[in-house]
């Protein structure tokens, strides 16, 4: 039954990639590329990995997104149509996809995986105490990058959301 669930969500998440980077529809793009993050998030809870599932619901699915939709809102171009892209760049993007799918492929598939030899699984509690510690081990340093992410985000979104009026001043 598992695999039956991944095999959806891989598929579902293929799927909306595609059409999160292939539609010309501003908002139509953001809402495709809402349900990959949320196919990931599925299979972090799949793994029973509940924790960084909800950590990328929270930040990515939740966080970015709706950055992004309130970025486009706020300049009103929600329908706003992206320039379509040439053959040849649509051949190279293919072309650039297809080898790094190769490279990840390869890299997986001759990597040994070590099993964890772990006595004590982690619990959520520590993972909040490494957040917010700033010594050794600690993830102060990429927890305050998460909100710098979140601003090159919206920042970004009011840039594409934009795009012509920046042109014409």
């Amino acid at each position: 039954m598992e695999r039956i669930i991944f095999y959806i969500l891989a598929l579902m998440m293929v799927i909306f990639a595609v059409k999160a980077v292939s539609s010309n529809n501003m908002l139509r793009s953001v809402v495709y590329l809402l349900f990959v993050l949320m196919g990931i998030a599925g299979i972090y809870f799949l793994v029973d990995y509940s924790f960084l599932a909800a950590i990328q619901l929270a930040v990515y699915a939740g966080g970015v997104i709706v950055l992004i939709i309130f970025s486009v809102l706020l300049v009103h171009h929600i329908e706003l149509k992206l320039e379509t892209v040439s053959t040849p760049r649509k051949i190279a993007a293919l072309a650039l996809s297809i080898l790094g799918a190769g490279v990840t492929l390869y890299s997986i598939l001759n990597y040994s995986f070590p099993m964890s030899s772990a006595p004590n699984p982690i619990e959520v509690e520590d993972v909040g105490r490494q957040f917010l510690n700033y010594g050794e081990g600690g993830f102060i340093l990429p927890f305050e990058v998460i909100s710098v992410l979140l601003l090159v985000v919206m920042v970004g979104a009011i840039v594409i959301a934009k795009g012509k009026k920046l042109e014409q001043n």
